[in-house]
């Protein structure tokens, strides 16, 4: 349930560019002790539920799709992408 919630505000808050609810200015200001980008720290699954989206959301924009509904369609593949990819015991066993 917990991992729910993270991906739902993760999509919703992160339409757009901003995917992690920061910009990198804002990210590197407040881990100046951390190297590389924000992405280094998402976790395996965020990183391909995030390629995904980038992906969908591109073809949904060609389509014709206004904001509003790309971002809710955006949503629940977030969350059942990432539902599926918490679950499967195989991808436990890569970590």
């Amino acid at each position: 349930m917990e991992q729910r919630l993270i991906v739902s505000k993760f999509v919703c808050q992160s339409f757009g560019n901003n995917w992690f609810n920061t910009t990198a200015a804002q990210w590197r200001a407040e881990n100046p002790d951390k190297k590389g980008n924000i992405r280094d720290y998402a976790s395996l699954e965020q990183l391909v539920v995030l390629s995904n989206l980038e992906s969908m959301n591109s073809e949904l924009i060609k389509s014709g799709l206004e904001a509003q509904e790309r971002l809710m369609r955006l949503n629940k593949m977030a969350i059942s992408q990432m539902t599926v990819l918490i679950a499967n015991e195989k991808l436990k066993k890569l970590k």
